[in-house]
């Protein structure tokens, strides 16, 4: 059953909701970014952006822009970094074959720097992962 807010808004189910609050209380008290995966452009040539909050616990923002330039050494795909004020950032994604999996690296160089402290949003990014239980039947 569907249950609204006063405002009309759907309620968001428990386990979702106490997620949402304790990503909010996480953004306001520690040092933690939260990335959001958009695919901006579905047809040839195709672009996504990664939207970059930095908590409220960070004084400098150094770091984004640092990991940044090292990832933006080693990729082959298209990108660039736009500073929209000192707590957000996007990074524009490019069409190459690799565009998932060096997008995956940026998250991933993040999250290290960071000792895992991200909060992932998968937006509207329709890449699943790597599977678990590889099967060539549906490969090959």
């Amino acid at each position: 059953m569907v249950e609204f807010n006063p405002d009309g808004s759907i309620k968001l189910p428990g386990q979702l909701g106490r997620k949402h609050e304790e990503d909010k209380e996480k953004l306001r008290r520690q040092r933690c970014i939260k990335i959001k995966r958009d695919v901006i452009s579905f047809t040839a040539p195709k672009k996504c952006v990664l939207h970059i909050t930095l908590s409220e616990a960070f004084s400098d923002n150094r770091f984004i822009e640092n990991i940044y330039n090292y990832f933006k050494e080693k990729a082959t795909v298209p990108n660039k970094i736009k500073k929209i004020n000192e707590k957000q950032f996007e990074v524009e994604i490019g069409t190459e074959f690799k565009r998932c999996s060096e997008c995956n690296s940026l998250i991933n160089r993040y999250r290290e720097f960071l000792d895992g402290s991200i909060i992932e949003e998968k937006g509207s990014c329709t890449f699943e992962g790597r599977k678990r239980n590889f099967c060539y039947e549906d490969y090959f």
